[in-house]
This record gives structure tokens, C-alpha cells and sequence, in this order.
């Protein structure tokens, strides 16, 4: 939960694209010039371990050359009981006594440093950070290394922030890796999509650009983060408020397949591949035991199964409401017991301030407990170089304002909208638009000239922002004007007549409609998945008067059945910019007017309104024939699509050619060597996939090479996504296994009339496995189909 900063306004663009690039650079030269990193005393981060108190520079705990578990076990050693409570919730209080300063865990940076939570004051020399497009539309460019990039730049800006004074911690409360599983879900913007592959990949790549490590992991060892990245929300967390039905009451009933093919694979890559130093545990029941009081989750899984090593915080007042909301709890010391005993460590709130003493003298919690959270969190804040004297004199003491909005930063945010943006529909090649100063343009729509809407939610003040009416201003000088609906994308009021007769008066007709953060947020999912009131209503009457087809642009985080404007020959193109971020408005004029070539695909299924039928409370991925449930996400719905996962066209078009260097039959001889418990059948028709071994796994991995061929006019940045299904006959049990699934994807930039190769390296035990119904991972012998468009290679497994 937070409390939300909005920008109210936005510097305006004196007339083109030229112009705003050299407004950009004036005021990096601006920054730079003014705000030399000299610290006061007032703007000083806040450190222990200062080398000039003799109190404490001779203690263990400071001494950066012992281990940090004994450097935590000598702090931890020293603390009062009272001291030692005290540290438990997000903002803990300084202990003078031993020279530890105050420290608040609750930061946030979901596409950019934000104050969205109270870690971040943008008070000082920095008064703003890069603000890169809302996480959805980043992930439609299923380009790893250019999240990783974001990451590291979101990673230094952090830091700067913390060097500068204006932070109180270096823990931030992302990234946001839940599964969109239902279109109207608020929060869904804030994920990368609906595949566990991708959202996993997103996890492992932006944690390790936010913390310092290499693209390929393994740089870090223990300690010197750059700045902390938490993943959350543990787990099945995907219903805000829904029909009354909120997050903080709703027990989430999933089947031990379902978590172990959709809900937890991201989670797994975040702690085992990422090796991300936070977790939060979500207010959510999954199947009756609230997630921040499952011992099995919390220490069981992450901890001993996936090898977890960091701190794990609740989301604000969830443990609260455990005995508040839930009744899970008898006491409110039964929920400090429940969540401390399960693994968690620091409590959003104050929660565990004002109980967990109680909870000690009644004998309920042993102070062993509180013992154990405390290393966890001061671990974390020792690897952040917190506890090495003034962290501005350590490894990324350089770092300062200079780094903030730089022009390097700048352009990677609109490097992300150019990607992510996805072309829907482009008939007659409608797009681009000639560069020509002879045009006239009518910009029409409640979207069109609200810098603010582009951000989506979770952002700070971002460094310049304009408008999409004002970047298209750039382009045109002849662009008129009017944003149809009177009360913003509610649109229950419209001026139809005026709207179409400043449509009649342009040559081309760009609508920019939507969502903003009114119909879908936090703590709010959407109704229904049309366009608000009488969006609709005003585009198909623009449409109609214009003079050739027209563009529609189309702001929102979540799906929008546009089925009207998809079949209307009136309307020639769609463009969906989910939230773009700062730059969004000139990303999207740039490929309004082929600047840019479109390559974004949809991260998520688009589906028709009818499927509001089918209740938000419902966790099943698996469609049920019998019951008519249709399913969720690509992997499983067997419904009509608007818009399939994956979509997205572009200027130019490509062609494919999936080959291997090995034959298509697999040949997996098992045997008690390969097997770690032995199967209890000589031929099993499946083997449990964690009773192989490593190197039977990777001995068995495969390379498959995609060719593709840039066939079109323009240089573009294309997307391969390389998917697998199972070929099921009459004879064979489908068991629940995904209709496909993606195994992986790889951005390949191409000129015009370029061939380039992609190679994907598969492992059967990863790729070509799947959850039987107890939540196992199983490799089955039979026959698959890896297919890329329409290409298909078939592989055959066979024990």
C-alpha cells in the first residue's frame, strides 16, 4: 500500500523533436553543472561504523574484514531486548548507543526511483529520477538485456539518491512479479505479463542490473550491493478488489500444479538465478494459511529448497490484519508468533512494535526467533556497504546527482517506449505517416495531451515529460486539438459534434483513448474490459467523419476488447502504449511517423468482455470442459482472443527457419545413474524431473537455430519467441499440460533485407517438462512440436 505522487505538469516543447533533445541536454548540463556532490551535514546519508567515533570503530561488527555472519552475530549480541525489537518493522529507529543510525526499509522503484513510498524525498539537489515506461509495456519488448540495463540504471539513480541525502535506505520494494491471470486485475500493469518464462526472466535480469551484478550473474559473491531489489509479491498475490472481495481477506484455493507451473516459477528464478536479497510475502491466503505465516513457503521453500539468503518483509499491515481482518490469528502476540516462526523478518507497519514484547513475556516467542530476523536484515544492510563508515568514501561513493536523469539514462527510457509499444493493426500500411510539413493533423482524445497518464502508478517525478499532442506538435505544426470527453477517460460526457468537426478539417486523424489510473490501480481491478463510457461511441463517430482511416492509440495497462475498432476498415491502425513512462510521447510520434520501426509483442492475452463471466476469485489456470471454465492465459484458455500473447506487427515482415543440429528424437536412456531415486518401473512412460541429476540434464540439452530475414523496407528490432506443445492424440492423456508453452526468446535487430540466427539452447528438464497434478516436474516420453510462426520442428522424446 502507498500513498500515490502524481506530476501535475510538464515543460512544453517550443516546436519539434530536434527541440526537445536539445531541452534534454540543456538541462542534463544544467544538472551537472549545479549539483557537485557536497555534502552537509543535513544532506550526509546516514552510515554506521564512522571511523572518527572512537565509541564504535573498534567494534566487530565494524570491522569490514570479518565475515558479515560474524559481524551480525557480534551487533546482534549487543542489543537490548527493547533495541532489538525495535528493529522489526520498515522504519527503525537509530541505536546512539552503538552509532547505528535510523533506517527505513520501505523504498520503491518499479520502472524508475520513485516516493511513492516514505524511503525517497526528492528535497534536495535531485528532484527527479528516469522514469521508464510501466513494467507491462517494458516487457513487450522480450528484449532480457535491455530490462537488465534498466535495472542498472534504476540501481545507480538509487544509489546517487542514497549518496545524495534524500534516501533513508537502499532496500526497494520491486520488482512486482506476480502472474497477470485476470485482465481486470489493477496491478497487472505493474508485471510482466502472464508467462512464468518471461516473468521469470524479467526477475532474473532487472534484480541483477538493480543490484550490480553481471547480465550472466555470478559477479557479486555475498556482499557490495549496489542497491536491493525485493520480489513480490510471495505468492499467488492477483485480486485487489473485486466485488467487494478484497486482497487482505481473500484466501487464494490453487492446486499444487498450478503453483508449481505458473505462480512460483518466477519466484524460483528470482532467489535461484537472480539471487535477489528481499522477498515480500503478500496479504493473501493461499489455500487457508496467510503467505507472510506459511512456514512452509517462507522457510521451507525459499530458504532451504531454493537456497534464499536476505531479509523478508511484509506487505504493509499484513500482519494486522491476520488477526484484524483474517481471524487466522487468536491474539495479536499469535501473529507475531505465526509470521516470525514462519521466516519472516521486518513488518511494513508497527505491527510487530507494539506486540511482539507482549508475545516474549507470555512466553509465546522465544527471543531466539527475533534473533534469527534480525541477522537477516542487518546482513542485508552490512552487503550495502551501510556499516563501513560514510558509504560515499566505499565502492559506489562516486556516484552522485550527475548520474540522475543523465542523457544516457534518458535515452534508454525512450529506448524502452520505442520497443515495448505494439502495432494491433495497420491495414493499407496506413502507417507510417509521411514527414511532411504540408499535413494537417486532428489529435482527438482524453490521452492526448496527459503527461501524467503515460507514468501509470508506482513513479516519482520524472526527469522531462511531454505529452503524445505535444511531441506529434513537433512533427506538425498544424495539429488541432480537442480531447473529446469532457471528464477525462470516464467519458461519460462527450462533445461528439466538436470532435468531428475538427476530425473533417485534418488530413490524418490520430485518437488517443484508454485507461488511466481511475479505472485500474491498486486496490482497484476493473468491471468490465471495454473502453470507459462512451470511448467507443466517440471513436466510431471521429472514424466515420474523417477523411481517410484513422489511428487509435490506446493507453491502458490491462487487455481492452477493441473488437469494434479491429474490424472497422475506418480505423487503419491500433497502437497499444501501455504506460509509457517519460518519454512515451515522443516514442510514440517517432513511430507514428516512422522514426521507428514497431516490433512489440503482447504480453498478455487480450480477451473478449464476455470473459468478465468468469469470477476473479477463481485460481485455476486449467480450463474444466464439463464445468465450461475456459482457462487463463495462453498456456490454457480455450476461448476466442481479440488479441493472441505474442502479437504485435511491424513495418516490415519476417520470415523464419527452425532447424537442429541434432535429430529430432531425443533418446534419454535412463538408468540408476542418471536417476538419484530410482524409478520403481524398469520403462516408465515419465521420471520425476528433481530425481535426475544435473549432469544428465545438461549432458542432454539441444540447440535449436531460428534463421530470420528482415523482408521488409526498414531496419527493425523483432522478437523471436520460440514456444513448445505436446502432440496429443486419442490415446493419450493430456493430464493438464499447457495447450503451448514458451521455452524461450531472443530481440535480434535486423536492415532491411538482413538475415540473422538465433540460437536457443534447450534442456529437457527445464524446457520440455511439466507439473503433474501433485506439483511435481515431470518429463514425459512422447512427442513434442517446437514451432516459431508457423514454423514447426518436432522432437521426440523417448526413454
Amino acid at each position: 500500500m502507498t500513498s500515490m505522487r502524481f506530476l501535475t505538469h510538464s515543460p512544453t516543447p517550443t516546436s519539434c523533436c530536434y527541440v526537445y533533445v536539445v531541452n534534454v541536454i540543456l538541462i542534463i548540463i544544467t544538472i551537472t553543472s549545479t549539483t557537485t556532490l557536497v555534502l552537509t551535514e543535513s544532506t550526509r546519508p546516514p552510515y554506521a561504523c564512522d571511523s572518527a567515533n572512537p565509541t564504535t570503530k573498534s567494534l566487530p561488527f565494524c570491522k569490514t574484514e570479518l565475515p558479515i555472519t560474524r559481524r551480525v552475530q557480534d551487533l546482534v549480541s549487543r542489543l537490548t531486548l527493547d533495541e532489538k525489537i525495535s528493529q522489526l518493522v520498515n522504519t527503525a529507529p537509530s541505536i546512539p548507543r552503538l552509532g547505528i543510525p535510523a533506517y527505513e526499509w520501505w523504498s520503491e522503484a518499479l520502472h524508475g526511483v520513485a516516493d511513492a513510498g516514505p524511503g525517497v524525498r526528492f528535497d534536495g539537489a535531485i528532484h527527479s529520477a528516469t522514469s521508464f515506461p510501466q513494467v507491462i509495456l517494458t516487457a513487450a519488448s522480450f528484449d532480457a538485456n535491455l530490462w537488465y540495463r534498466i535495472g542498472q540504471v534504476i540501481g545507480t539513480e538509487a544509489r546517487a539518491v542514497y549518496n545524495g541525502g534524500e534516501a533513508k535506505g537502499m532496500t526497494f520494494w520491486a520488482p512486482n512479479i506476480n502472474i497477470f491471470r485476470d485482465p481486470r486485475w489493477g496491478r497487472g500493469q505493474e508485471t510482466p505479463g502472464e508467462d512464468p518464462v518471461v516473468t521469470g526472466k524479467y526477475a532474473v535480469s532487472y534484480v541483477r542490473g538493480v543490484q550490480g551484478d553481471s547480465f550472466e550473474g555470478g559477479k557479486l559473491g555475498g556482499a557490495h550491493l549496489l542497491a536491493s531489489a525485493c520480489c513480490k509479491h510471495f505468492t499467488a498475490y492477483d485480486l485487489d478488489n473485486w466485488k467487494g472481495i478484497n486482497r487482505f481477506v481473500f484466501d487464494a484455493h490453487v492446486t499444487q500444479q498450478d503453483l508449481a507451473d505458473t505462480y512460483q516459477p518466477p519466484f524460483q528464478s528470482c532467489i535461484e538465478k537472480a539471487k535477489a536479497s528481499g522477498i515480500m510475502c503478500a496479504y493473501n491466503r493461499v489455500n487457508g494459511v496467510p503467505n507472510c505465516a506459511d512456514f512452509n513457503l517462507l522457510s521451507k521453500i525459499a530458504r532451504a529448497q531454493w537456497g534464499f539468503h536476505g531479509y523478508i518483509t511484509s506487505d504493509c499491515d499484513a500482519v494486522s490484519i491476520m488477526y484484524d481482518n483474517q481471524g487466522f490469528a487468536k491474539s495479536p502476540e499469535d501473529a507475531v508468533v505465526d509470521v516470525l516462526k514462519a521466516g519472516m523478518d521486518v513488518n511494513c507497519g508497527s505491527y510487530l512494535q507494539n506486540h511482539t514484547k507482549s508475545a516474549v513475556l507470555k512466553r509465546k516467542l522465544p527471543v531466539s526467533q527475533i534473533d534469527r530476523a534480525l541477522h537477516n536484515l542487518f546482513a542485508v544492510r552490512m552487503r550495502l556497504g551501510l556499516f563501513e563508515g560514510d558509504p560515499t568514501k566505499s565502492l559506489y561513493g562516486n556516484i552522485g546527482p550527475n548520474q540522475v536523469c543523465s542523457q544516457s539514462h534518458q535515452a534508454l527510457a525512450l529506448e524502452a517506449a520505442l520497443n515495448g509499444i505494439v502495432l494491433l493493426k495497420n491495414s493499407a500500411k496506413l502507417l507510417p505517416f509521411s514527414h511532411s510539413n504540408s499535413i494537417t493533423l486532428a489529435v482527438i482524445g482524453p490521452n492526448a495531451d496527459s503527461p501524467k497518464t503515460l507514468q501509470g502508478n508506482y513513479f516519482g517525478p520524472p526527469c522531462k515529460s511531454i505529452s503524445l499532442l505535444q511531441a506529434l506538435r513537433g512533427y506538425v505544426k498544424n495539429a488541432a486539438y480537442h480531447p473529446g470527453c469532457a471528464d477525462a477517460v470516464n467519458c461519460t460526457s462527450v462533445d461528439i459534434k466538436r470532435a468531428v468537426e475538427v476530425a473533417k478539417g485534418a488530413d490524418h486523424v490520430v485518437l488517443v483513448v484508454g485507461l488511466d489510473q481511475s479505472q485500474e490501480r491498486e486496490d482497484h481491478d476493473r468491471e468490465h474490459l471495454e473502453l470507459p463510457g462512451k470511448q467507443e461511441e466517440l471513436i466510431s463517430a471521429v472514424a466515420k467523419a474523417a477523411k481517410k482511416p484513422v489511428v487509435l492509440v490506446l493507453l491502458s495497462g490491462g487487455p481492452v476488447d477493441v473488437s469494434f475498432a479491429k474490424y472497422d476498415r475506418r480505423i487503419g491502425s491500433i497502437l497499444w502504449a501501455g504506460y509509457p513512462g517519460e518519454a512515451g510521447g515522443l516514442a510514440l510520434a517517432q513511430i507514428i511517423f516512422g522514426h521507428h520501426n514497431p516490433g512489440g509483442r503482447l504480453p498478455v492475452t487480450w480477451y473478449p468482455k464476455d470473459y468478465v463471466k468468469i469470477p476473479m476469485t477463481d485460481m485455476r489456470m486449467r480450463a474444466s470442459p464439463s464445468s465450461g471454465y475456459p482457462g487463463r492465459t495462453y498456456r490454457f484458455y480455450k476461448g476466442p482472443k481479440v488479441f493472441e500473447f505474442g502479437y504485435g506487427l511491424s513495418y516490415s515482415t519476417y520470415s523464419y527457419k527452425l532447424s537442429s543440429p541434432t535429430q529430432n528424437k531425443l533418446y534419454l536412456n535412463l538408468s540408476s545413474s542418471s536417476i538419484a531415486v530410482a524409478a520403481e518401473s524398469q520403462q516408465p512412460d515419465s521420471v520425476i524431473v528433481s530425481e535426475l541429476s544435473q549432469e544428465f540434464c545438461e549432458t542432454k540439452s539441444f540447440s535449436v537455430s531460428v534463421g530470420v530475414e528482415n523482408e521488409g523496407e526498414m531496419e527493425g528490432k523483432h522478437s523471436v519467441l520460440l514456444f513448445m506443445k505436446r502432440e496429443i492424440n486419442n490415446n493419450t492423456n493430456n493430464g493438464g499440460n499447457p495447450l503451448k508453452q514458451l521455452v524461450g526468446f531472443e530481440s535480434v535487430k535486423l536492415k532491411a533485407g538482413e538475415r540473422g540466427e538465433v540460437e536457443f539452447r534447450l534442456s529437457p528438464c527445464d524446457h520440455l517438462s511439466n507439473a503433474n497434478e501433485d506439483g511435481m516436474m515431470v518429463l514425459e516420453q512422447g512427442s513434442r512440436v517446437l514451432l516459431v510462426g508457423e514454423e514447426e520442428y518436432p522432437i521426440h522424446i523417448i526413454f
